[in-house]
Order: structure tokens, then C-alpha cells, then sequence
């Protein structure tokens, strides 16, 4: 029987061995939040002191992505990446072997080298090995691992904290990446390499310098204060050294990043699109477990497995995605998924202190088909109008895009839920009448449930407690309503990628692509005349 023609020319071996080890290091980026307070108890130190642990990671993660595509284009693709495997399993090694805080975050930086270059390699090596026309399907198994691996992350994390310890979040990384590096010694093909290539050194550090300030930014705005000193300098700095970073890359001749991709209408209007869409995702993924644990009560574990059916749905949709993206492009997808996913995400405004576990569950799995359905034929659709020698330096703009998204969103829902509250905590106590009869019959009520428990027999005390209740409830009130007022920010920023959709046709990828390869072909012609 023949196989279906999608299927044929795919280099599976080769697409399944970089899926296997880029899983391993996107998991990584979420399963260590689960085990902070542990790692907290066994340190000791305070929040900020173990949030680093995972500041370190991103910091660095973002600062080398950046420059995966000069070594790619330099020494080669699968060199490259079993490096950054073996970099990688190195720090995890370390990491499982800590014995203090600043150890572990020195670690997790080693870590980091490793784990923020694999994820663009193996999406320029997918764009190299497999064939144009089938990239969808392809980019939509690759994508199972990109978009699956941080919702499944909080569960496992939170499973092997409970009954292995904190260390095996690590350790594990040891067996899961010899594997990988044995698989991509035996199957990977080495890419071509370009031995002139000389380093953008001054591009390497105003970029590295730049990712690293605006990073930091978005993670320590919120405690900082935005208006703050150490906040503003930040943002000056990453301001003046991306506008000097332009600049010299425009004039240079080896320059870090081409940024001549940018002139590209299709490939903006996908990053554009993947970073609204991973601004959206992250705010949910964010605030879901605020509202797990601290409305509803629930366990970290518990909270995991909220998300855990919508982790599974968007993992199915991605091979389903790529192949309707095969056959039928990016816009009809990309209007569909992200409304479906926008609606949803609306959806998610509406929920109470009393809202099922199953109501919640199909909600976030609806909203994972919309964001599964859309997101990789939208990122697909621009890496396709890119010509394959220009694959290493495209996939690190989007890597470094969707790294930069992914903070900005957790930093705007912080800063949204964080004023919110405040307004709600301010109207509700303004509206506390203390003489009403409403309000003397709450308090009455909550001193008998007092007095009736044995918390306190004095009538005095017992008052006094059902206020302090009473203030509690309201707070309590106002912490939801916040909640849902941050909910609608990621539906409002989901269904404007929407509109995008249209511009993702398949008359005007081609169109896009055609032109690409005539501005590659004409310098050498000019040159031979």
C-alpha cells in the first residue's frame, strides 16, 4: 500500500530524535517552579533568593539564542546541537548536586547555555531536512514538545517533588539526554558549514546585553515598581543598545542576525501573530494556577492536573494543525484556532469560587484546540517564505521573540491582576456599611458560627472575629475579581492575532517566497556581470 504523499518524504528518524531532546529542554523551563518552595525549605534563604533559580535560566537562555545562528552557519547544525545536549545534561548534573542556592543557580546558568540553544537549532535543522511542502506536518510533531512540554511540566514536577524529591527534577534530564545525544550521533546529518564566518562580537554583546536588561525588567518590574530607578535604567539601556545594535548590524558585513529577514512582510506578520498568541498563552498558563491554589484551595499537584487535559489536547491538535496547514495554509487556521481560542479565553472571566473542576478543565482543553489548531501553522507559514541558508538566523529571531513574549505577558497579567486588586479591595470597602442592616446581620451570624465552634466564648472577642472574617471574605471577593479582570487581557490580545490571519494566505506566502529567493539570487548575478 502506498503511504499517504504528507508522509513520504519526511525524514521521521530525524524529526523524532530533535523532538526527544528539544522536549526534554523546554520541560525543564516549567517543571522547576513546582519544586521552589521545597527547594526554599532545604536552602532556606528568602522568595526572591530561590526565585533566581529560575531568573538565572531565563536570563541566559535569552541572551544566547541570539547567537545560535552564526554557530550554526559556522561549525554546523547537529554539531551544535549534541553540544548543547551535552552542556546541557552537564548542568542538570550539577544542578541535581547542589548543596546551596548560589550553587544551584550557578548550575542552572550551565544549564541554560545549553537548553536556550536547543530549541532554535532543532526548529532550523526541521527547516533544513524536511521538504517545504511538507513542513507543516513535520513542524506540528515538532510542536507537541514546544507547546506540550510547559503545561505538562507543573504535574510532573509536582509528582516527582512529592515522592522522589526536588534533585530528580534534574537527575532525570541525565538518562532522557544520553539518549538524545546516542539517537543524533547515530541518525542526525551533519549541515553544511561556512568556514569564513567571523563572530559579530559587538553584535553578540549589545543583543546578549539587550535580551538580558528587558528580561530582567519584565521579571522584576512588578517588585520593583515600573517607575523605579533600577526599572527605567533597564529599559533605557535595552532601548539605546537595540538602536546601536541595528545600526552596526546594518553596516557590518558578517552581521549576528540578518536583519534584512525583517523586510519580509509574511515573516513579520508571523512573529507578530506568535507573539500575541505566546503573550495570551503564558498569561493563562500564569494565572491558572494563582486561581488553583489560591481561590479554589487546591494543591500544586491538583492544580497540575487541571491543566494536564488541555496539555494532552493541544499536543493532538499540533500533528492535525500541520497537516491541514499542508493542505490548506496558515489563514483559514489562523482565523479559526485563534477565535475559538479568543472565545474561550473570554470564558475563562466567568469563573467563581465555586466553579466546578470539570467545567474548568473543558474550558482550558476548548481553548487548547483553538491555540493547538493555530499557533505552528502561523509560525510555519513565516519560517516557510525564509530560504533554508537563512533558517539558523530566522529561527533565532523567533526564538528570542518568543522568549521576550513570554515574559512580557507574565509581566502585563502581574501588573493588571496587581492594580485590579487594589481597585476592587477599595471599592468593596467603600461600600461596607458598617451600620446596615445587611452588614449587622453578616457579623451577628459569623459571632454565633464563632461562639458556636469554641474559637472564642467572650462576645467581645467574638465580634471582633466575625469583622476580621468578614474583611477576610471581602478581600477574598476582590482577589477573584481581579482574577477575572486579568483573564480578559489574554482574550482581548488572543483575538487580535485573529485579523492577522488574513495576511497568511497561501497566495501571499508564495508570493513572499518568491521574492525572498530572487533577493539571494540577484546579488550573485549582479556580481557576475
Amino acid at each position: 500500500m502506498k503511504k499517504p504523499e504528507n508522509l513520504e518524504k519526511i525524514p521521521w528518524p530525524e524529526v523524532m530524535t530533535l523532538i526527544w531532546g528539544c522536549f526534554m529542554a523546554i520541560l525543564d523551563t516549567s517543571i522547576v517552579n513546582t519544586a521552589l518552595p521545597t527547594m526554599r525549605a532545604t536552602f532556606g534563604g528568602d522568595a526572591d533568593s530561590v526565585q533566581w533559580v529560575v531568573t538565572a535560566y531565563m536570563l541566559t537562555s535569552g541572551m544566547v539564542i541570539p547567537v545560535t545562528g552564526f554557530l550554526c552557519d559556522r561549525f554546523g547544525n547537529k554539531r551544535i546541537y549534541l553540544i548543547s545536549l551535552s552542556i546541557f545534561i552537564g548542568g542538570s548534573v550539577l544542578c541535581a548536586a547542589a548543596t546551596s542556592n548560589n550553587f544551584l543557580i550557578f548550575a542552572r546558568v550551565i544549564q541554560a547555555i545549553g537548553g536556550g540553544i536547543i530549541m532554535p537549532v532543532s526548529m532550523s535543522m526541521i527547516r533544513i531536512i524536511v521538504p517545504r511542502e511538507k513542513m507543516g506536518m513535520a513542524m506540528g510533531i515538532w510542536g507537541v514538545s514546544a507547546m506540550g512540554a510547559p503545561s505538562i511540566g507543573p504535574t510532573l514536577g509536582g509528582y516527582i517533588v512529592v515522592h522522589l524529591g526536588w534533585q530528580w527534577i534534574f537527575t532525570i534530564n541525565l538518562p532522557i539526554g544520553i539518549i538524545a545525544i546516542v539517537l543524533g550521533l547515530i541518525i542526525l546529518r551533519e549541515t553544511p558549514q561556512k568556514t569564513g564566518l567571523k563572530l559579530d562580537v559587538l553584535g553578540f554583546i549589545l543583543s546578549a546585553s539587550a535580551c538580558f536588561a528587558l528580561l530582567l525588567a519584565l521579571s522584576k518590574g512588578q517588585d520593583e515598581g515600573w517607575t523605579s530607578l533600577y526599572i527605567v535604567s533597564l529599559l533605557i539601556y535595552t532601548v539605546g543598545a537595540s538602536v546601536l545594535f541595528v545600526l552596526w548590524e546594518n553596516t557590518t558585513e558578517q552581521p549576528l542576525i540578518d536583519l534584512q529577514l525583517l523586510k519580509n512582510r509574511t515573516y513579520c506578520i508571523s512573529i507578530l501573530a506568535v507573539s500575541l498568541s505566546n503573550i495570551a498563552m503564558y498569561s493563562i498558563t500564569f494565572l491558572i494556577p494563582i486561581y488553583s491554589q489560591n481561590i479554589r484551595g487546591l494543591t500544586a499537584l491538583q492544580s497540575g492536573q487541571v491543566t494536564m487535559p488541555s496539555a494532552l489536547a493541544i499536543a493532538l491538535m499540533m500533528p492535525v494543525s500541520g497537516r491541514l496547514f499542508d493542505r490548506f495554509g496558515a489563514a483559514p487556521l489562523c482565523v479559526a484556532g485563534f477565535s475559538i481560542a479568543g472565545y474561550y479565553s473570554y470564558q475563562l472571566h466567568t469563573l467563581t469560587a465555586d466553579t466546578s473542576f470539570t467545567d474548568m478543565q473543558w474550558i482550558l482543553v476548548k481553548r487548547a484546540i483553538g491555540l493547538g489548531l493555530a499557533m505552528m501553522p502561523v509560525s510555519t507559514a513565516g519560517i516557510n517564505t525564509i530560504p533554508k541558508q537563512l533558517a539558523a538566523r530566522a529561527s533565532a529571531i523567533n526564538n528570542v521573540v518568543r522568549q521576550i513574549a513570554g515574559s512580557f505577558g507574565i509581566a502585563l497579567i502581574t501588573y493588571v491582576m496587581m492594580h485590579r486588586q487594589i481597585y476592587h479591595n477599595a471599592w468593596l470597602s467603600e461600600t461596607l456599611n458598617w451600620s446596615s442592616s445587611a452588614t449587622v446581620i453578616a457579623v451577628k451570624n459569623l459571632q454565633s458560627t464563632v461562639i458556636h465552634h469554641g474559637i472564642s466564648s467572650s462576645a467581645v472577642m467574638a465580634r471582633y472575629c466575625a469583622e476580621e472574617l468578614l474583611g477576610m471574605s471581602l478581600q477574598q471577593q476582590a482577589y477573584l475579581a481581579s482574577v477575572n479582570d486579568a483573564m480578559l487581557v489574554p482574550a482581548i490580545i488572543v483575538s487580535l492575532t485573529v485579523p492577522l490571519g488574513f495576511f497568511l494566505n497561501k497566495k501571499a506566502v508564495e508570493n513572499e517566497n518568491s521574492k525572498q529567493h530572487a533577493r539571494l539570487i540577484q546579488p550573485a548575478s549582479s556580481k557576475t556581470l
